[in-house]
């Protein structure tokens, strides 16, 4: 089956990002840096701690990220959310929390028209989180 997973880039701080999610959402986590490649000799000595390619796996969950950078920089926009649809109230709650440590709520959590728990926020990295617990499927 066909399937889209995130990317996230940043510039220097994925460790920092990406064990923070972990610390949130759980799972394992797998770093591969720069310098622990087979392109450590093709790069500047400086980023040779930077991440080459992390993931964050639990269950279905999967998050992408790197710390490789285009040379046009890092351009962080609106236009894209990760999308958590989560297995109960309890989950939602917890993540919503945790997520929102040092970001910025931008929905709080609220019982929708649809049936769920359903809300939104930006974490300490810049990025949009949406979460959703659809009350229909208990």
């Amino acid at each position: 089956m066909t399937h889209i997973n995130t990317y996230l880039t940043y510039n220097g701080n994925c460790r920092e990002a990406m064990t923070f999610y972990q610390e949130c959402l759980g799972g394992e986590l797998f770093l591969q840096t720069i310098g622990e490649s087979p392109m450590a000799d093709q790069m500047p000595p400086s980023m040779k701690d930077c991440i080459l390619h992390s993931t964050l796996t639990k269950g279905a969950l999967i998050i992408m990220a790197s710390d490789m950078v285009s040379e046009q920089g890092l351009i962080k926009g609106n236009n894209v959310s990760l999308m958590l649809n989560c297995s109960s109230e309890d989950e939602i709650r917890t993540f919503y929390q945790k997520l929102s440590e040092g970001g910025q709520a931008t929905h709080h959590l609220e019982d929708t028209f649809w049936g769920a728990l359903f809300g939104g926020l930006t974490d300490k990295f810049g990025n949009q989180w949406l979460l959703q617990f659809d009350k229909n499927q208990q």
